[in-house]
């Protein structure tokens, strides 16, 4: 099929056309079968996350509590073996780097390259080393399921949607009032909905590999209803770009019987001492 452009506004259609032929040809899958769409170098993606990283060693002082340190290490070791395990298929870093640091705040990251840091206030919340493998368990998951990629690549095209969208304006006050809404709208029905899915994908995924690590994957449960007790209110859910802490307990409910029977197949792991 052959396009072709007359009119004076040929080279913001030519930018969309083949903006649209990429989307098309770049279509992949999740580990989970979810279609993706991550067009970003996986390689610029772990320079990325290793300079991110970095910034933050420099930026943040790092935990000497030696027993959190074991602890942490201990549960991660654990955790990426059974990632690796349960999807082989998936494009894996070759090594991973898990630093405690230094912050009362209860939480966790992964960075593209494998990457993880946990928060010592983290350690507050997840009282035990099982819940600790459900919030590494759930960071690994998105590295596996490379959303990095897929919400920077989301996000470079939603500002290449937005400047096509300008080329076919005057550049007055309605237009730019335009811009504004779908600048809100993109955020609302696509960014937020997608860093949800993005949540909810890295969920169940964390629980199936704490399940095969050896970790009790009920205990999952636990430790979002312990967030719920240390987090206060939450921001309305479809404003949101997690989902809300009942949302997040339903599903993993729901997907319980499987992890369990997984867990009950395994040795259970030992990171207590």
């Amino acid at each position: 099929m052959f396009v072709w452009f007359t009119d004076e506004k040929d080279d913001a259609m030519r930018l969309l056309f083949m903006l649209l032929l990429v989307l098309l040809a770049g279509c992949e899958e999740t580990p989970t079968g979810r279609s993706q769409l991550a067009l970003v170098p996986e390689d610029l993606m772990a320079q990325m996350g290793e300079d991110t990283f970095d910034q933050l060693r420099r930026n943040q002082p790092v935990s000497r509590d030696a027993a959190a340190n074991r602890q942490v290490q201990c549960v991660a070791r654990n955790v990426v073996a059974a990632a690796e395990a349960s999807y082989p298929a998936a494009d894996l870093p070759d090594a991973w780097e898990v630093v405690v640091f230094e912050d009362a705040s209860p939480n966790a990251f992964a960075l593209p390259g494998g990457r993880i840091g946990v928060h010592a206030g983290l350690l507050r919340v997840a009282e035990t080393p099982d819940q600790l493998a459900a919030v590494i368990g759930h960071e690994v998951g998105h590295v596996l399921a490379d959303h990095g990629n897929e919400r920077l690549t989301q996000q470079l095209g939603i500002k290449a949607g937005l400047l096509l969208v300008g080329l076919f304006g005057e550049g007055d006050l309605g237009q730019q009032q335009l811009m504004q809404a779908l600048g809100l709208g993109a955020r609302l029905g696509i960014s937020l909905p997608f860093s949800r899915a993005h949540e909810e994908e890295a969920d169940l995924m964390g629980l199936a590999i704490m399940a095969r690590a050896g970790f009790d994957p009920q205990q999952s449960v636990e430790l979002w209803r312990n967030m719920a007790a240390a987090g206060g209110g939450q921001p309305p859910e479809f404003l949101s770009t997690h989902p809300a802490h009942g949302s997040r307990i339903e599903a993993l409910q729901q997907a319980m019987e499987e992890a369990v029977a997984t867990y009950r197949a395994t040795t259970p792991a030992d990171c207590s001492g």
